[in-house]
C-alpha cells in the first residue's frame, strides 16, 4: 500500500498498533510484518523527526561503555555493527578512527588502559568486515596533520557511520513492503483496552480523527514512552526515564582525510570529529541532564562552547561558536541508574510486556546500534501471545536498496565497490552529472532507478533537486515538507543558499498543500 493510498481510510483492524516513529518503531512494525501481522504504524510527526535523526550517525559498540563495565551491551553492538553494515551498505559503511593519546592531559586514561579496552573491542564479538586496532604515530601519518603538535602517538580502530534519518525511513519503507501501514504526521489520542483488543483514535494534522482497534500495542514513543503510558493506561508505573540531551555542531571541514577523531577530554568525557557531508566536520556529542518540554530542546550556547573548547584542545587550526554552520540536538531515553554523571548512565534497552489485558509492550531506551536486536526480541515476545508462527527473519535480510550487487554481478564488502554501483548507473544515464549521481545512489541504493526512471527528472527546483526526486519522496517516503526533504531524506539544506531553501519550501507548500515547517531551516547559521 502506498503512502499516499492510506489517505482515505477511516477505521483499522490490525494486529499490532506500534506508536512511535523512530529507528525502534519503524524497526519493530517492520520486524512484525515480516513475520505475517498486520500492522500499523503512527508517529505524530515525521519520521525520525526528533532522536532518531539526531545521534552521532555511529555504528558502534560503544568502545567507552566499557569502562562502565557494561560488556553485554557492547558484546552485542559489536555484533550487530557487521549485520547493519552488510544490510545497507549506500547508507551504512565502515569508518575508521583515531583515538589521540595526550600524555600531558590531566586525567588522561593511561596508555595501558587504552591497548586493553581495545584489545576487547577487536575480540567481544566476530570481526568479519572491519579491520583490527592499531597504534600509529602522529608525526609520519596523515590523521596526524591536523592535530596539535605535541600529540604522537594515536590508537586507530573500526566502527561504522550510518545515515540514521534514512536508516528509519527503509525501516518503514519495508514495514510497508511486508504489508504494514505507515501513517506519519498521526498522532494518538486516545488508547484503552479490554481483555481481548485495544481501541484506539488516531488523530491527524488536519483533525482528522480515526478509530483502530489492535490485538496488540507497542509503545515505541521513545523520550514520549512514560509519558504516553501515564496518559493511557490507568494505573500503570512508568520506568523512571533519565532524559539526556546529546548536541552537535557542524563546521567547515577541518581535515582531509576520511578517518574520524575520538577524543578524550579532560572531564572524562568523550568527543568525535567526524567527516560530514564532503564539506563538514561533525563535532559531538554533549550529554546534559534535561526538564524541559522534550518536543522543545535547543543547543544552548554553553554547549557549543563546550564542544569548541574540547576540540581545539586536539585541532591545531581553532574553532570558535562563530565557525558553526549548523547545529542539532536530540533528547535521549536513558533507563534510569544510579549514576550522577549523565554520560555514564547505561545505552542498554529493557523490553517490558505487559499482558493483563490486551498485550502492552513498553520499549525503554536503546540506540541506533541495536534497533534490529531489539526489534527482534519485541517481536519474540510477541510471538506467545499472539499466537505467532513465523520466527525471526531480519538478520540476513537486506534493507530497501542495499542490493547493490546485482548491479555489478558480484558480493559485495560494505562500501568497498560502492563506486562500481555509481559507475553502472552512470553507464545508464550517461546525460546526467556523475555528482547527482553519486548522491542519489548513496540516498536510495539500488532503488535509484525509482528516481532516476528514464532519466527525465523534471524541472530543476534547487542545485541538483528535481521534481523527479521530490515526486518520490512524497509517493515512496513520506515526505511533506521541505524540512522532511532537506533535513532529514538529506543533509541538502547544509549545501543551499537560503534562496535554494526558499524555493524548495515554496515548491513544496505548493504541491504538496502541506503548512511549511521552517523550524529546521531557521537554524541554519551562516
Amino acid at each position: 500500500m502506498s503512502a499516499a493510498a492510506i489517505d482515505s481510510e477511516t477505521g483499522s483492524a490490525v494486529d499490532v498498533l506500534v506508536v512511535g516513529g523512530g529507528i525502534n518503531g519503524a524497526g519493530i512494525a517492520r520486524d512484525l510484518a515480516g513475520r505475517g501481522l498486520s500492522v500499523l504504524l503512527c508517529e505524530r510527526d515525521d519520521l525520525a523527526q526528533h532522536t532518531s535523526s539526531c545521534s552521532t550517525k555511529l555504528i558502534h559498540g560503544g568502545l567507552r561503555y566499557l569502562e562502565h563495565f557494561e560488556f553485554s551491551l557492547v558484546r552485542k553492538a559489536l555484533a550487530e555493527r557487521e549485520v547493519l553494515l552488510k544490510s545497507a551498505p549506500h547508507i551504512m559503511w565502515p569508518l575508521r578512527f583515531v583515538l589521540p593519546h595526550d600524555e600531558t592531559a590531566k586525567g588522561a586514561r593511561p596508555v595501558w588502559m587504552i591497548r586493553a579496552g581495545l584489545f576487547l573491542y577487536d575480540n567481544l564479538a566476530r570481526r568479519e568486515l572491519l579491520a583490527g586496532s592499531q597504534t600509529v604515530n602522529l608525526r609520519d601519518h596523515a590523521v596526524g596533520a591536523p592535530l596539535k603538535k605535541h600529540l604522537r602517538k594515536a590508537f586507530i580502530y573500526s566502527d561504522g557511520w550510518v545515515d540514521d534519518a534514512r536508516l528509519v525511513v527503509l525501516n518503514a519503507i519495508d514495514a510497508e513492503k511486508h504489508g504494514a501501514t505507515v501513517l506519519t504526521r498521526t498522532a494518538c489520542v486516545s488508547a484503552k483496552r479490554d481483555a481481548e483488543l485495544w481501541h484506539a483514535k488516531l488523530q491527524s494534522k488536519d483533525g482528522a480523527m480515526r478509530s483502530v482497534t489492535a490485538r496488540a500495542l507497542v509503545n515505541a514513543a521513545g523520550p514520549w514512552a512514560a509519558q504516553f503510558l501515564s496518559e493511557h493506561v490507568p494505573k500503570a508505573k512508568p520506568k523512571s526515564l533519565r532524559l539526556v540531551k546529546g548536541s552537535h555542531i557542524v563546521v567547515r571541514k577541518m581535515f582531509d582525510h576520511d578517518h574520524a577523531y575520538i577524543f578524550q577530554n579532560n572531564d572524562k568525557r568523550i568527543i568525535f570529529a567526524i567527516p560530514y557531508e564532503r564539506d563538514f566536520t561533525l563535532i559531538g556529542t554533549t550529554d546534559v541532564e534535561y526538564r524541559g518540554s522534550i518536543g522543545e530542546a535547543r543547543i544552548d550556547a554553553s554547549e557549543i562552547k563546550y564542544l569548541c573548547d574540547q576540540a581545539n584542545g586536539y585541532f591545531e587550526h581553532a574553532i570558535t561558536e562563530a565557525d558553526v554552520v549548523w547545529s542539532y540536538c536530540g533528547v535521549r531515553p536513558l533507563l534510569e541508574d544510579a549514576s550522577d554523571d549523565p554520560s555514564a548512565v547505561t545505552r542498554d534497552y529493557l523490553l517490558e510486556l505487559d499482558t493483563a489485558q490486551a498485550p502492552l509492550l513498553n520499549i525503554w531506551g536503546g540506540k541506533i546500534t541495536t534497533f534490529r536486536k531489539l526489534a527482534e526480541e519485541a517481536a519474540d515476545l510477541l510471538a506467545a501471545p499472539l499466537h505467532m508462527t513465523k520466527g525471526a527473519w531480519t538478520k540476513g535480510a537486506l534493507l530497501p536498496g542495499g542490493d547493490l550487487s546485482a548491479w555489478i554481478g558480484a558480493a559485495l564488502r560494505p562500501d568497498a565497490d560502492f563506486i562500481r554501483f555509481v559507475d553502472a548507473v552512470v553507464l545508464q544515464h550517461p546525460q546526467l552529472p556523475r555528482e547527482l549521481i553519486n548522491r542519489l545512489c548513496r540516498a536510495y541504493g539500488s532503488r535509484v532507478t525509482e528516481v532516476l526512471g528514464n532519466g527525465q527528472l523534471g524541472e530543476e527546483i534547487a542545485p541538483g533537486l528535481f521534481v523527479a526526486e521530490l515526486n518520490y519522496l512524497y509517493t515512496h517516503e513520506w515526505a511533506r515538507s521541505a524540512d522532511d526533504v532537506l533535513w532529514r531524506r538529506s543533509k541538502l539544506g547544509l549545501h543551499f543558499e537560503s534562496t535554494a531553501i526558499t524555493a524548495v519550501s515554496q515548491w513544496c507548500g505548493l504541491h504538496w498543500h502541506v503548512q511549511v515547517n521552517t523550524k529546521m531551516t531557521e537554524r541554519v547559521c551562516n
